[in-house]
């Protein structure tokens, strides 16, 4: 289940949004939204909780919000209509993945911290409420999920492979990668054809984001080549030389049926997964349950709202975006769209806490929380998907078609430093 409705951003260089927004940032005309009484909220399916938008919607009738969600590749139509000036979004969402890439153009959005912003601050996670702030000090986004990562895992099969069932024996059994691949090889000498893992990109990305660098560092340098990648790098080799990676391909038919039927009992992904691993496998409901992930805490997916220059009326756009946002509409949103809060005072709820029949009755915020709140702060370069593209392109290769691991290394750092190159990336 490593790709999914949060996945990774698809191929492509990460040059559309200064190109896109470019002309319109050098100065032009102020593009041109909806009328002060009309307000348009744009977001993608399960960006926030249809049932608060609609209660947002009865509550503020100064305006008439309206709520419209966009399908396709969200961030390519919002810049396509930031560059057009025409028919802009009042209030936006902004994928977290693709967070960096507007940065850049602060200019394009209302700087939130004008409207107030900052008295809202200790109410979110610091780290999410950091990658919403342009390098100029602007505040482009206000946080709306996170994605804390965790280890989903079939109780009933750890249990015949003799490994802990209980979530705290799991995670402190499993604590490391090196103890993660150690249950993995017992996992399958005691349960012939079962893996622990559905792809070696499941192991890279997730050991990246256990640290506080990615692909560019702050100066505008080039680091995908250094030791938190290539240790990454050798980790995703080692779980594939020790054989505890299937050869199924994630969100296919084959990876239901395969988790399903436990030869696929583990899953490390983030809070939101859990939303799609009810829907992919709803016969396994009593059988899962969540432990922390191996190797320490990270993050995969988490979005911002944001208020577009085309919004005439900045103030009200504000009040309807810290409202959408408070404590107890991301608690509704969790209980809704498996949108996990970036406002611990949520994590307290009682709505927060009821067990999850799914998960075996299980209290999962006492995993999501302290996930979430132990997320390192790193560095994200708009410039970061483009350069990791080509690492996990050749994992891909190693693992699907065999090529030479020494071999598909050398060329990823070959295309990144074209890449690199091209970009203005040192």
């Amino acid at each position: 289940m490593h790709l999914s409705r949060r996945g990774l951003l698809r191929a492509g260089l990460a040059t559309t949004a200064a190109a896109a927004l470019g002309p319109a940032a050098a100065g032009c005309a102020v593009p041109r939204g909806s009328t002060g009484r009309n307000m348009t909220l744009w977001y993608w399916t399960g960006g926030l909780s249809e049932k608060v938008v609609a209660t947002a919607r009865n509550r503020f009738t100064d305006v008439e919000l309206k709520p419209v969600q966009i399908g396709g590749y969200f961030r390519s139509k919002l810049l396509t209509t930031m560059a057009g000036r025409a028919a802009v979004p009042d209030i936006t969402g902004l994928k977290g993945e693709d967070m960096a890439s507007y940065l850049p153009n602060a200019g394009q959005f209302v700087d939130l911290r004008t409207l107030g912003a900052d008295r809202f601050k200790d109410r979110y996670l610091p780290w999410k409420w950091e990658q919403g702030i342009a390098p100029d000090g602007r505040m482009v986004g206000f946080p709306i999920d996170t994605g804390p990562v965790v280890q989903y895992y079939r109780a009933d099969v750890f249990d015949r492979a003799g490994l802990p069932a209980e979530p705290a024996e799991v995670a402190a059994q499993m604590s490391t990668w090196e103890k993660y691949f150690a249950a993995g090889e017992q996992l399958k000498k005691k349960i012939p054809g079962a893996y622990l893992l559905i792809d070696p990109l499941t192991v890279l990305s997730n050991a990246i984001n256990q640290g506080t660098e990615r692909f560019v560092d702050e100066d505008g340098h080039f680091i995908g080549d250094q030791k938190h990648v290539t240790e990454a790098w050798a980790l995703a080799l080692e779980a594939r030389r020790r054989g505890l990676i299937s050869n199924v391909v994630s969100g296919t038919p084959d990876s239901n049926a395969a988790m399903e039927q436990g030869r696929l009992p583990s899953q490390l992904n983030a809070s939101w997964a859990a939303g799609d691993l009810k829907l992919a496998v709803p016969k396994t409901k009593g059988k899962w349950r969540v432990a922390q992930m191996p190797g320490g805490a990270a993050n995969n997916g988490g979005s911002f709202l944001a208020i577009t220059k085309a919004c005439r009326e900045p103030e009200q756009a504000f009040a309807i975006i810290t409202w959408l946002l408070n404590a107890d509409n991301q608690t509704r949103g969790f209980v809704d769209a498996s949108l996990f809060p970036s406002t611990p005072a949520s994590y307290e709820q009682k709505a927060m806490r009821d067990p999850d029949p799914f998960f075996g009755g299980q209290i999962t915020i006492d995993v999501f929380g302290p996930a979430a709140e132990k997320i390192p702060v790193a560095y994200n370069s708009p410039y970061d998907f483009a350069l990791q593209q080509p690492v996990y392109d050749e994992l891909t290769k190693v693992h699907t078609l065999g090529k030479d691991p020494g071999q598909a290394w050398k060329d990823a750092m070959s295309k990144c430093r074209r890449i690199a190159d091209h970009l203005g990336v040192s």
